[in-house]
């Protein structure tokens, strides 16, 4: 199945390339948006603590459609965001999209290739800077050191919606992997770590629920993702496994000047030999955030949100994780809770400034996250700015 993924990914990409080269009336988008940022007292986004510009995106996307029901979408990226994620270009997707059915209704088509994810709320829309309602995303559920392997996955996409007495339905299946580079391995497992990270598979399914003549949108997914790490040479980790089971509800106000966002999740880790031969963990994390959004005009918006993580739900203050490394990860890596302010302003059709404040309180989504940097992260209060500048096209 693997193989088959990689040469569609390949053909798609000849195709892609063969296609928009040749296409006179070719529309293509990008952004660039660049900012600075300050987190400190954490290693978030570089290990000083100091003012940084690595705030920077670029991308372009295009999409090219050969006929009614058949058509093609991709887009590149090149970011700088220091120990948030790798620097440096990807591929956020690039994909062969069929419609299968079409009727008055009912739309249903599938995907395939390097797709997007459309099962959380930001997570078709967090690649693209003045799309998303902040700079830095509430990390309980969109945590940066994981952001490539959560944009998308190699594999296959179906998509339906339907509109009947009830309102508007969303049914969403993706199947895949992603593949993980050196760099992101080591903001997940840590510097030391010399073998290879691997991401196995990755199921998905969602539904969205629109009613009939109503501001609310609900939503229900489901994610199981298997990964497995092979020992490097002189390793400090060991070959093992770890599983990620995910639920999630979200919830959506649109109205004339609120609108108010919340996702809530509930996620089982179960790690295998990973830390070492014979270790194992089978933890239960919940994490969540409400967010408000308030329109002051068409060009100013106001932003409000508190976000809540915790690493075990039975351990919510982090005691176990102090007593078990026999204290010397402190308790707060198990928790991470942060509180956000921000405004947006439009000063022009397609140039916006977003700035934000995020007051911080625990550690337990910084990189790396299997081993804890407790020298760089000895604070369990810290706060963090930033402010970018977003022109697109």
């Amino acid at each position: 199945m693997k193989l088959i993924i990689r040469i569609a990914s390949l053909i798609v990409g000849i195709l892609f390339t063969t296609f928009c080269v040749a296409a006179d009336s070719l529309k293509i988008n990008g952004f660039v948006a660049q900012g600075i940022v300050q987190a400190k007292d954490s290693n978030f986004v570089n290990d000083d603590g100091d003012v940084s510009v690595k705030l920077t995106e670029i991308g372009v996307n295009s999409a090219y459609r050969f006929n009614s029901s058949l058509r093609m979408a991709g887009q590149g990226v090149y970011l700088e965001g220091g120990n948030r994620y790798p620097d440096g270009f990807r591929i956020d997707y690039l994909f062969l999209e069929w419609q299968l059915l079409q009727t008055a209704n009912w739309l249903i088509k599938t995907q395939i290739g390097r797709n997007k994810n459309y099962h959380w709320l930001y997570s078709s829309t967090r690649d693209v800077p003045h799309t998303r309602p902040s700079i830095v995303l509430p990390q309980s559920l969109y945590f940066d050191v994981f952001r490539d392997v959560a944009i998308g996955v190699d594999g296959i996409v179906l998509l339906a919606q339907t509109d009947n007495k009830w309102g508007e339905w969303d049914f969403n299946f993706s199947y895949g992997n992603s593949k993980i580079s050196d760099e992101q391995k080591e903001n997940l497992l840590g510097t030391y770590a010399s073998g290879k990270l691997a991401h196995d598979t990755d199921t998905q399914i969602s539904v969205y629920w629109r009613p009939s003549l109503s501001k609310f949108q609900y939503g229900l997914s489901l994610l199981d993702a298997d990964f497995s790490y092979k020992q490097g040479d002189s390793d400090t980790l060991s070959s093992g496994e770890e599983t990620s089971q995910r639920i999630m509800f979200n919830l959506l106000y649109q109205g004339q000047n609120w609108e108010v966002a919340s996702e809530v999740m509930r996620e089982r880790v179960i790690v295998e030999n990973l830390l070492f031969p014979g270790f194992q963990s089978d933890l239960t994390a919940e994490g969540g955030y409400l967010q408000a959004k308030y329109f002051l005009s068409s060009q100013l918006t106001l932003l409000a949100r508190l976000d809540i993580y915790d690493r075990d739900r039975r351990d919510r203050d982090g005691s176990n994780v102090q007593t078990l490394s026999q204290g010397l990860v402190p308790g707060y890596f198990g928790l991470m809770d942060q509180a956000t302010t921000g405004v947006t302003w439009k000063f022009a059709k397609n140039i916006q400034i977003q700035a934000e404040y995020h007051k911080v309180k625990g550690t337990a989504r910084l990189a790396p996250i299997f081993t804890p940097n407790t020298i760089l992260n000895d604070s369990k209060y810290w706060d963090m700015w930033a402010i970018q500048l977003m022109y697109w096209f």
